[in-house]
């Protein structure tokens, strides 16, 4: 098996879903994503794939999502080359749960996209209605600030919304990642993620559209890196 990452929410996620995933297992649970005797088969990232992440119909067939089943093609809403997730794994339910990892804040002030010209038509035009959708009064530019953390809300959007498939979308939020200077409790993490929603318009509770917030301590985790 490859090393993990050397450092930040990649490291620590991987070593989670591939030496520790029991804990993670209870994150999903602590923060609703998931039922207590709910379990999940993780199919990125694996030390077996090299800690491969996915993007695209690939990602989609990792989630075991079946592309030309859907009722709207992904290539008719996002280009592409669109989001790598850093986590795609399937419920014991046989729902699709996507993960966005982050170890500091700063790692959630993600920049603009940066897309080309035909491309940024089309994202523009999905996060628009991803953002009517989540937030109808709300007026901000989806693509700008926060672009990373608003396109994974489309894609929540698009495949609950507009596929009705039961998807899970978690932000996992890293505790005491010293590594990166990460912070220390759920308060900091919830008061950025509070901030980044207040900026987007959208509500401060998504988990009626099967958005959730988890948090795991990476100290937990360091017996088993030692073992890497």
């Amino acid at each position: 098996m490859v090393d993990f990452a050397s450092r930040g929410s990649q490291r620590w996620l991987q070593v989670a879903i591939n030496r520790k995933p029991e804990l993670l297992l209870g994150a999903l649970r602590r923060g609703g994503a998931i039922a207590q005797r709910t379990s999940v088969t993780w199919h990125s990232p694996l030390g077996t794939d090299s800690f491969q992440e996915y993007r695209d119909s690939v990602a989609l067939k990792k989630a075991g999502i079946a592309e030309p089943a859907l009722r709207k093609p992904l290539r008719s809403f996002w280009p592409p080359r669109g989001p790598v997730w850093d986590a795609i794994g399937i419920t014991s339910e046989e729902s699709p749960l996507f993960i966005e990892a982050k170890a500091h804040i700063p790692e959630a002030a993600s920049p603009a996209t940066k897309a080309s010209p035909e491309s940024l038509k089309l994202i523009k035009q999905s996060l628009e209605a991803a953002r009517r959708f989540y937030a109808p009064r709300a007026t901000s530019d989806w693509s700008s600030l926060f672009y990373q953390y608003a396109n994974r809300l489309a894609y929540q959007y698009f495949l609950r919304e507009m596929n009705g498939i039961k998807s899970t979308l978690v932000f996992l939020y890293f505790l005491n990642a010293d590594d990166m200077l990460g912070p220390a409790s759920e308060e900091e993490w919830r008061g950025a993620s509070h901030l980044i929603h207040a900026v987007l318009g959208v509500p401060k509770d998504l988990t009626a559209y099967g958005v959730f917030d988890a948090f795991l301590d990476t100290r937990l985790l360091l017996d088993a890196v030692e073992k890497n």
